[in-house]
């Protein structure tokens, strides 16, 4: 086990997600046993755990009841979310995760509504020093050439790239409450990383994104950028946002652009723990009361992710 303290059980919310499915895998190759929860029955998640629940989503009323009761029930020390937009409703909450001996570190309310909202998120980094591009609720302003996305949006869904204003229309008209960009030069990358509570970047693994599906790495490789180290702790400064953190940005010759940043752990975070860097161990055990090793939290660059298709057949 590559953690230094003794295996516990921990409930990991969004079982169905590559996020889910990769905080799973690690606490289990950890020692540790897990209860799986998610909303979908036929998530692969709930396969893969020690133990499993089909819960409601968070906007139902129950949703933090429902948790508290399946962890209680089952033996559960702590809780992992690996879900952004429930982020919020368990941050309410952490009161009466507290009171049921569930351990949880969760980001605050407000940084979550900043990251998901992302025209909050462009106005909130727009009065920093951290490299944005320019953002509207229309192209009007905005330099091309561009990208028009959710307000909302989560996993890559109906993003479009524009090159002539001609295609305003068509692409306004088929995107929910758009947000339009300037589209950043460079090449794409992601940074998956451990914030302190007190602000400061434990760990940081920047990844190449070689090549995408679904919004979702399926070939990458790790590197190492000092200044992608600095701009991960400025922009989680900024959105005061602790914990795990996946930013998301371009960079072109030594220019650093940045896209989003979500309050979890990534879809591609088996490349970051294949590197080294064990942040999904250190996150647990420091919710548990122990100290943080940043021995654990270094990465190596070099490291390739291919992903491939591996089936759960039932029946």
């Amino acid at each position: 086990m590559s953690n230094s303290f003794e295996p516990v059980t921990v409930l990991v919310t969004g079982a169905g997600g590559p996020a889910g499915v990769a905080v799973i895998r690690r606490l289990r190759s950890d020692g540790h046993r897990v209860v799986a929860v998610d909303c979908d029955p036929s998530a692969v998640g709930l396969r893969l755990a020690d133990d499993s629940l089909v819960g409601p989503r968070s906007k139902d009323p129950g949703f933090v009841e429902t948790l508290i009761d399946a962890a209680n029930n089952r033996g559960v020390d702590a809780i992992i979310s690996t879900v952004a937009e429930e982020l919020g409703v368990l941050s309410d909450a952490q009161d009466s995760f507290t009171a049921a001996g569930i351990a949880h570190w969760f980001p605050s309310r407000s940084a979550v509504d900043t990251c998901v909202d992302k025209w909050l998120f462009a106005q909130t980094l727009s009065g920093t020093t951290v490299p944005v591009p320019a953002t509207g609720l229309s192209f009007d302003g905005v330099p091309g050439p561009w990208i028009v996305k959710p307000r909302f949006g989560r996993g890559s869904r109906d993003v479009f790239s524009v090159e002539d204003p001609k295609d305003f229309p068509w692409v306004l008209a088929r995107v929910p409450e758009p947000i339009v960009q300037t589209r950043l030069p460079g090449r794409e990358f992601t940074a998956d990383g451990l914030v302190a509570p007190t602000g400061e970047l434990w760990g940081c693994v920047p990844r190449w994104r070689t090549e995408t599906k679904a919004g979702i790495s399926t070939k990458g490789e790790t590197f190492l950028h000092a200044g992608i180290n600095a701009l991960v702790e400025e922009t989680a400064r900024a959105v005061g946002l602790t914990g795990p953190i996946c930013l998301q940005g371009f960079l072109d010759d030594d220019q650093l652009g940045l896209v989003e940043v979500n309050p979890r752990f990534s879809g591609g975070l088996p490349l970051s723990l294949a590197s080294g860097c064990d942040l999904v161990g250190q996150y647990l055990g420091v919710m548990l009361g122990q100290p943080v090793d940043l021995g654990r939290l270094t990465s190596r660059s070099g490291v390739i992710m291919l992903r491939y298709f591996e089936e759960v057949i039932e029946g």
